[in-house]
């Protein structure tokens, strides 16, 4: 018999951990890039959220925005 695959969507997230919830209640200070640049992009894959792909995205680019921006 198949699992269901693990659901790395944000939507499961506690509501404060929520990137637009958090931006919303706490500030921009409260976030970090990758939460940032997740509320930008919007939404992950099958496989992560869009704040871990962000993460990944970030990393890519050893964590310079402006690199990013390229």
């Amino acid at each position: 018999m198949s699992e269901k695959p693990a659901s790395f969507s944000i939507k499961n997230w506690s509501q404060d951990d929520q990137p637009r919830q958090k931006l919303q209640d706490k500030g921009k200070a409260a976030l970090s890039d990758a939460e940032l640049v997740a509320i930008l992009i919007g939404s992950g894959n099958r496989k992560e959220s869009a704040v871990d792909l962000c993460k990944r995205i970030l990393a890519s680019v050893d964590y310079n925005l402006n690199e990013l921006g390229k």
